[in-house]
């Protein structure tokens, strides 16, 4: 008897975080965290993953997130982007945000991380990211 595949549905999901510094160290470190935290909770595998846009905010200028995210294993097909978020009064400083679009099985749950800072502007979806240290803050 043959397993029938999983019937996979498009998806949208969400997510950001901040980065502790404008330094490409610091923005990588955010950047990875953020993209581990998507494949887990939604348990993604990067042929599934079509794109990613990544915004960030106007005082993260070290590096390309799209670059970090490029070297990670089995992404090299996936179309990235990266590009400035709206400049609003009173924004999150040092944010990053992501959209990605992704082949997942039908029916389950979406999972859409908002890590440290970035937990405050979706506490909704904040309680779902895996939990972060103050340190990462």
């Amino acid at each position: 008897m043959t397993m029938a595949a999983p019937v996979l549905v498009l998806c949208a999901l969400r997510g950001a975080t901040t980065a502790s510094a404008n330094t490409c160290e610091a923005i990588d470190e955010a950047v990875s965290e953020l993209i581990e935290a998507l494949m887990v909770a939604n348990n993604l595998e990067g042929p599934r993953v079509l794109s990613v846009t990544f915004s960030v905010t106007a005082d993260l200028d070290a590096c390309f997130p799209a670059a970090i995210a490029r070297r990670r294993e089995g992404w090299g097909d996936v179309a990235l982007l990266d590009c400035q978020q709206m400049a609003v009064h009173g924004d999150l400083p040092r944010c990053i945000r992501l959209l990605a679009h992704a082949w997942l099985e039908g029916g389950r749950n979406l999972v859409h991380p908002y890590l440290r800072d970035a937990s405050r502007l979706r506490p909704d979806r904040a309680s779902q990211s895996p939990a972060s240290s103050p340190s990462d803050h």
